[in-house]
């Protein structure tokens, strides 16, 4: 069992940053990827970054390229989402994920992870 505790959510103004962390407890995650996805009201969950512990790798959305950056300490095993030049469209649920099962769906796909948190609410006003 896996669990995810996230923090850092809250309300800026656009063109503001928001810092959000996952800190995951229940299992080693050396040879894991931690994601974060997002859902605003009315539209789907979607993928925002992730980041595979063992490689160091990070991927992302096409949408916060350049102004979101994921890091994760594996030592902590704590993921960070960094999210800078915020524009209304980014408030939403935030929610990180862990994937521990080894799935080969991709690491922007939902069907990837086996683990997620409660979503801390970002609210960007313009």
């Amino acid at each position: 069992q896996v669990h995810l505790v996230e923090s850092g959510g809250g309300l800026v103004q656009a063109g503001g940053s928001l810092r959000l962390s996952c800190a995951a407890s229940g299992r080693t995650f050396s040879s894991y990827t931690m994601g974060w996805f997002r859902q605003a009201p009315g539209k789907e969950r979607e993928f925002v970054a992730a980041i595979t512990w063992s490689a160091g790798s990070t991927y992302y959305a096409d949408s916060v390229k350049g102004r979101f950056t994921i890091s994760g300490d594996n030592a902590k095993s704590t993921v960070s989402l960094q999210m800078n030049s915020l524009t209304p469209e980014a408030s939403a649920l935030y929610y990180c994920a862990a994937a521990v099962s080894g799935s080969r769906s991709p690491s922007y796909s939902r069907a990837r992870y086996d683990y997620w948190g409660q979503g801390p609410h970002v609210t960007v006003s313009s």
